[in-house]
């Protein structure tokens, strides 16, 4: 099981996203879980922890992010705006498996 987490300010904005990411890893049977929180709860669900995408509009928290979660073998990136922006749930979950590989 993969787990994703989508860090953003409030967990409202990307809430779309994750329902698209999710109906997405179904239909590829893909067993993830994927949730958005703010940045400020991040530290407690780290474990087993995959990956951390940070919505376009909280980039600024991403060295923060990473430094935070990098040493512990976690990837983390800032969703891709375009992908993000017009909520297309199979192109941020691609985003979130090439991190992995």
């Amino acid at each position: 099981m993969m787990k994703i987490i989508l860090v953003c300010s409030a967990g409202m904005s990307t809430s779309l996203l994750v329902s698209k990411m999710k109906k997405e890893a179904e239909a590829r049977n893909l067993a993830a879980d994927i949730e958005a929180i703010p940045e400020s709860q991040l530290s407690n669900h780290l474990e087993g922890l995959d990956v951390v995408l940070i919505g376009p509009q909280v980039r600024y928290l991403e060295k923060q992010v990473k430094a935070k979660v990098e040493p512990m073998g976690i990837k983390a990136a800032v969703i891709d705006s375009i992908a993000y922006g017009t909520v297309q749930g199979g192109k941020v979950l691609d985003q979130a498996l090439e991190l992995v590989k």
